[in-house]
């Protein structure tokens, strides 16, 4: 438990690694079938150049996954504010997801 403004806040393990597992290999799978559409890659880039978006990605799809863990636990049981914090994470999500996959290939696919 982690004491935050005098509110204790639960944080649950299994659920956090959950949440960042399932956004992790969402955005593994995503890049992975983007990665697999280059047929013939720059002579110029390191033999290993796709090792870099792969794990910078992940590592951004899980972040997100771990925001919507987040957030989640943040918003009200009731239906409309559930809905708008499910939204706000998902938005969040892919932004971040964005940004990853800029930073992943920035320098090969993204120059």
């Amino acid at each position: 438990m982690q004491k935050q403004n005098g509110i204790l806040q639960h944080i649950n393990p299994a659920a956090l690694a959950k949440c960042a597992l399932t956004g992790g290999t969402i955005a593994l799978v995503l890049i992975s079938l983007f990665l697999s559409g280059v047929n013939h890659p720059n002579p110029s880039w390191p033999s290993f150049w796709y090792l870099r978006p792969l794990i910078i990605v992940t590592l951004a799809g899980a972040t997100g996954g771990v925001v919507y863990y987040f957030i989640n636990g943040i918003g009200s049981r009731a239906r409309w504010p559930k809905i708008a914090t499910v939204i706000i994470s998902l938005f969040i999500y892919v932004v971040g997801l964005w940004m990853g996959t800029v930073l992943g290939l920035d320098g090969t696919l993204w120059d």
